[in-house]
This record gives C-alpha cells, structure tokens and sequence, in this order.
C-alpha cells in the first residue's frame, strides 16, 4: 500500500501496519516556509489595528505559523486579543483544536469534508440567518496554505466581502527523491495494489516527478490498475484532473478511515479491477 504522506508518515505507515497492509511511503511533498513573513507580518499589524472583520484559517500548521510571526514583533497576549474582538473562522478540526488551546473560541464551524465548498456554504448560511453576520463589505484575512485557493477568493470577492491573503508557507517536491523515484518505477510496472492520496498536492508532483522520468502514461495505467483512494473532494478533482478517478473516498476525511476504509475493501476492488483488465 503506497502512501505518499510527508509529515504524518510514520503515522500513517503505522495505520497501514496495524491493518495488515505493507507499508511504502514516500514523502511527495515538504513544506518550506516562506522567505519573507512580510505579508504576516503585515496581516498581524492590520489586525491589531483593527482593519479586520474575518479571519479564516485553512490550517492547523498555518494558523501556529502566523502566531510566531505575530511573536517575534509584537505581544501575543495582544495578538489572540485581537483575535477574539474578530470572527474567527477555521475550515476544519485542526485549526479548531489549535485555536481552542490557544484560547480562541471560534465563530463558525465548518462541516465535512471541510473543504472550500463547505466553509463558503457555511459562510453563506450565517450570512442568510444573522443581520451581524454578513459579507458584504466584509474585511476579511484568508490564511492561505501551499498554494493559493482562486475560486474561494472569487467566490467571496463576489460576495462583495474585501479578501486580503495571508500565505505562511508553500509546498516544494522532497529534497530526496529517492524514495519517491522508487515508487513511481514500482507504481509504472503495476507492483502497487492500493495507493493513498491524503492532499491534491501529493497528485500534482506525482505526476510531475513521473514525468520528468518520462514515465506519466505509465503510472496512469498503474494507478488505474490500482485501488485509488482519495481521501476527500478536493483530492479526487485533482486526481480527476490527471485523468484518474479515485475509487473512494472514505466515511470521514481523516487518515484512520481511510486506511480502515481501504484494508475493508481491498480485496473485493482489486478483484474487480483487476479481472476487468483481463477482460478489457
């Protein structure tokens, strides 16, 4: 089972074990922090001076990430203070839980699978059913996370609401190929039975890295020999993208059901896939 994880591997690998799966993970992503914090810098100010209505954060290692920002210039005591005079809304349970120990009570919460779509409905939904609660006009700071997120900015700027973006860090391909190398041969020569796609992020430099190694049409064919799992919407459209169509996704977003998910079913999809190949 490949796993392409980067900063919950040994994590994950673990999962794969404890479900009787044989792990192979290699890390298709790091994250690499910005070389100017200027820009949070800047949002840590603006929001102390009072310039925001709305603060969205995408990410748990985001939203930990402009704190210590917001720490090497000025107080964080003043800093969460600001915080809590604004609406404070995280995309899912992990910026929830980083917000909560830092004594942050959060605004809004947003459903699964806590992508974009579902924090804009929810958006919406306040915005429909309280007169406080609005976007028009709105002055709001988007924490951004790898790569910027165009159609949730468009969305709110058509919303009339005011978007200032606030990147922390982007992602960059392993400073060790190796491993991903390997499993792009192995994946190319149908070795891999199921493979684990935990971000949209992991597909973009698969393939990239496959075809740098001119080996693109054959991973696509392992992979569609392969059980695909996607482990939410976002990840299955850029799976789409690249011409894949994941096989799930699981019950929740979250890692332990989508290794549970996938050892639950593995046999009876590699089964089907596989005699419909020799069919084919």
């Amino acid at each position: 089972m490949l796993a392409l994880e980067s900063r919950r591997a040994p994590e994950l690998a673990k999962l794969i074990s404890s479900y009787g799966g044989q792990p192979v993970v290699a890390p298709a992503m790091r994250e690499v922090p910005l070389d100017s914090n200027s820009e949070a810098l800047q949002f840590v100010g603006r929001l102390l001076a009072g310039q925001f209505d709305m603060v969205i954060f995408l990410t748990g290692v985001g939203c930990r990430a402009i704190l210590e920002v917001a720490e090497s210039k000025y107080r964080r005591d003043d800093y969460l203070a600001a915080l809590r005079r604004v609406k404070v809304v995280p995309r899912g349970p992990k910026p929830v839980a980083v917000l909560r120990e830092l004594g942050v009570t959060p605004t809004l919460t947003v459903p699964e699978p806590n992508t974009w779509r579902e924090l804009l409905q929810t958006l919406d939904q306040a915005a429909n059913s309280s007169p406080d609660f609005r976007l028009r006009g709105a002055r709001i700071a988007l924490q951004e996370y790898g790569v910027s997120n165009p159609e949730l900015i468009e969305a709110l700027t058509e919303r009339d609401a005011r978007v200032t973006r606030v990147p922390v860090y982007r992602w960059d391909l392993p400073e060790d190929l190796g491993p991903l190398q390997s499993a792009i041969r192995d994946l190319a020569a149908e070795k891999v039975d199921a493979v684990l796609f935990t971000t949209g992020i992991q597909v973009g430099h698969l393939f990239q890295v496959a075809a740098e190694m001119k080996l693109e049409e054959a991973i696509r064919r392992g992979l569609r020999r392969a059980i695909v799992a996607s482990i939410g919407p976002t990840t299955t459209e850029e799976l789409q993208r690249k011409g894949i169509n994941p096989d799930f996704e699981p019950s929740h977003p979250k890692m332990g059901f989508l290794v549970k998910e996938t050892s639950d079913r593995a046999a009876q999809l590699l089964l089907a896939k596989r005699q419909g190949s020799a069919s084919a």
